[in-house]
Order: structure tokens, then sequence, then C-alpha cells
């Protein structure tokens, strides 16, 4: 008989919205596999419990390795409890590997339901909530990120992500300037714990407000792109807004794709309006050197 890999929700902030059923899977597995040992003890402390099985480390410098371990246990018939700092492991947090091995070993995967950071934030924004999707953490560099954000100016769906304190002005530009100053927004701060906040207002606003330097735990709102139908863009121009991004840095194609998503108009037709500016330069420069 195999064992069971349980995925387990902490608290986001207040140690009182911990699920009942938490307390007994610390107390019962045979392995508890925590993000930060030390988070773990003040959690343990705070609901009253001894965990009985063994404590091990399980955060993203020592996952690769140790995740063949805990397989081990968990094929050899163990109950192991995987938990992270906060919320659900394997969104934006350890867990992925080790659930994704014990699948291709056949080895039963359940979960203690939490709190959870993403939907909270959602429900707290004010924004849309029907369609939503989850972007997780930004890269750190600052053409990546902006690379990445223009992928998703046209999406309609609202958007959310999380974000260190320390990069959310620069975020929070990068987004103003990706998906205009005037997109609605809401920074959620430090969700469940004494001075939770909730900023609401527009990408170039929020951007002013956190230059002033914000703390905590950051969860970023962004209202999808309003569904406007195909924007009325003339061939000139959608050369002119390819031009200025690849002078940017960017490359062509990505360019084109970029500017396509922005106007809601196929790759295909920003495409042929720059291939046909370029014929028409070598046309106009061939009969320049002939005259």
């Amino acid at each position: 008989m195999t064992g069971t890999l349980v995925l387990a929700g902490t608290p986001i902030g207040d140690v009182r919205d911990a699920p009942p059923r938490l307390a007994e899977e610390l107390a019962g597995a045979d392995v508890v596999a925590a993000e930060d040992t030390r988070r773990l003890r003040r959690l343990t402390q705070a609901l009253g419990v001894t965990p009985r099985g063994r404590v091990v480390s399980y955060f993203e410098g020592n996952e690769s390795a140790r995740t063949p371990e805990l397989v081990e246990e968990l094929a050899g018939g163990a109950r192991v409890l995987l938990v992270t700092d906060a919320g659900m492991p394997s969104v934006s947090d350890p867990g992925y590997r080790l659930v994704a091995a014990a699948v291709e070993r056949d080895v039963r995967v359940t979960a203690v339901p939490g709190p959870s950071a993403v939907l909270t934030a959602l429900a707290l924004s004010g924004l849309p909530v029907d369609r939503f999707c989850f972007e997780g953490f930004l890269p750190r560099k600052a053409g990546e990120r902006r690379a990445r954000l223009r992928e998703a100016a046209a999406e309609r769906r609202t958007l959310v992500y999380f974000e260190a304190p320390h990069r959310l002005d620069d975020t929070l530009a990068d987004m103003a300037e990706a998906f205009g100053a005037e997109r609605r927004a809401a920074v959620c701060r430090e969700l469940t714990k004494t001075y939770e906040e909730v900023r609401r207002g527009g990408l170039g606003e929020l951007a002013a407000w956190a230059a002033e330097g914000v703390r905590g735990e950051i969860t970023v709102v962004v209202e999808g792109a309003p569904d406007h139908g195909p924007e009325e863009v003339d061939a000139a121009e959608l050369v002119r807004r390819v031009r200025v991004r690849e002078e940017a840095g960017e490359r062509r194609k990505e360019a084109i794709a970029a500017v396509a998503a922005q106007a809601g108009l196929p790759k295909r037709e920003v495409f042929d309006a720059v291939v046909a500016a370029k014929n028409a330069g070598r046309g106009g420069a061939a009969r320049s050197g002939r005259a």
C-alpha cells in the first residue's frame, strides 16, 4: 500500500483562519515537510499541537533533491504533509515537483483547503471576479517584466499578481505603461493581518502612491482589458508603433504581436503593414538611385 500526500493550506496572516483539519494532520502525519521549519514551529505552538512525525525542510533550495526522498516515503506507505509559509502549497510556493512525482508513482494526493491570498485579494478588489487569471510573480529583470506585461495587455480577464514590496513601485509604473494609467487596479497589502490595507485606483495613481514606499505581503489585482472590438488604426500607425517598440529593444516578432494585441487585430495584418512599408521604402530608395 502506498501512502498519501496531503497539501495543507496555512493562514496567510491571522492564525485563527487555520482550518480545523490542519491541526489533526500536523499531529498525525508520519512526515511533515515545511518550507520553513521555524515558521512551522510558531504555527504548531499557536495551534497547540505537537507533530509526532519527522519534520523536514522543503523549500526552493532543496526541493529538487528532497523530492525523491519524500516520494520513497510515500511509496513505503507514509502519510506526508506538505505545508508552506502561507497559503496553499504549489501556488507560487514549493510543491509542484512533489505532486507531479507522487502522481507519477500512483500515490494518492489530497488537500486540506485553506486561506488563499489570490482569492481573498480578488474578492476584496472590487473588480470583476467572474473570470480571472493568476500570473504569480513577474520577472525581476525590468526588460523581461515589461515584455510579460505587454503580452497581457489585451487580456480581458481580471489579472492577479504577487509582488515584493521593494519592486511594487516599478511594477505598477510598468503596468501603467503597458495597460494604461487609467486601468483600474487594487493593491492588497498584509491581508488578514493587523495592518491590512486595500488601495484601489488607476494604475498611474497607484504607481505614484507606491513610490513613497510600501511594506508587507503584496497582491495586485488588475482589471482586464476593455472589450471595444478592433481599434481603428491605419497601416501607417501600426508601422509606427512597431518601429517605436523595435527602437526600445524589442525583436520585430514580439513588437508585431504586442501591437496586434493592443489594437485587437490579427498579427498577420500588422505583419503585412510592416512588410509593405519596408518594400515601399526600398522602392523609393531604388528610384532615388536611378535619378
